[in-house]
């Protein structure tokens, strides 16, 4: 016969709802963070495979100068700290490239639409520098059509949050998405440019020779920053004009 007999303690209901509660939020928490993290990670992934990770044409050496500029813009590394730029503006992309609109460029506004993306005639703004408005056409020397290097700036999102279409906040997010051979068009003045795209491929912020002018063909490069929803790099998306 036993000596001792252990019962076990009736659980106290308040004690059970509050371990339910925190199994729940654990649990709301791992699922919202791989909601979060997941496209970071499966772009990581994807561009790992399928892109480039330097421009097809040599960089410019740096000067002490830019360095400054640089680390301005990105603001110091406390987590409290509030001196970061909007990426919401263009001029902070590439920030060693100051915002030039060439004097001989008449045209302020024109239209651009690619096919895979849903976006039709969206907005260009010519020199501009807010993302929310529209598209913008950065540091300007030529228009689609003329010979040279036209890029073009387009706000990106966390994929779970953007539009497909003309949602200027979140317009380039699936830009990734595009393949060699892709088809773009673009209409200034009422003429119509067909490009195909031909390259893909990312670079950091420092690497400015993507809006490099080009004196041998018609190039158009739609640039926005990933992984979507991050500040890290540049996705570039070069392309040429079909047909002169």
């Amino acid at each position: 016969m036993a000596l001792y007999v252990y019962k076990k303690k009736k659980e106290n209901p308040h004690r059970r709802l509050i371990t339910g509660i925190s199994y729940s939020s654990m649990i709301i928490g791992s699922l919202f963070l791989f909601w979060s993290l997941y496209p970071i990670l499966f772009f990581e992934m994807y561009s790992f495979i399928n892109f480039r990770t330097k421009p097809t044409s040599p960089l410019p050496e740096y000067s002490s100068s830019f360095i400054n500029t640089y680390n301005s813009v990105l603001g110091v590394s406390s987590i409290l700290s509030t001196n970061l730029s909007d990426y919401t503006k263009a001029g902070v992309w590439f920030p060693s490239v100051a915002q030039k609109v060439s004097q001989d460029l008449k045209v302020k506004e024109y239209t651009l639409s690619i096919p895979r993306l849903n976006i039709t005639n969206a907005k260009v703004i010519v020199g501009g520098d807010d993302l929310l408005k529209g598209l913008v056409h950065y540091a300007p020397k030529s228009l689609p059509g003329m010979i040279g290097n036209v890029a073009i700036f387009g706000h990106s999102l966390l994929p779970q949050l953007a539009k497909r279409g003309n949602d200027y906040r979140s317009i380039f997010t699936y830009l990734p998405s595009m393949e060699r051979g892709d088809e773009i068009y673009s209409t200034v003045d009422g003429v119509a440019y067909e490009y195909k795209v031909v390259d893909i491929f990312v670079v950091n912020p420092n690497e400015i020779s993507v809006l490099n002018q080009t004196d041998d063909d018609v190039y158009m490069s739609l640039i926005t920053c990933v992984p979507p929803g991050t500040l890290n790099q540049r996705l570039v998306v070069k392309a040429k004009m079909d047909k002169l």
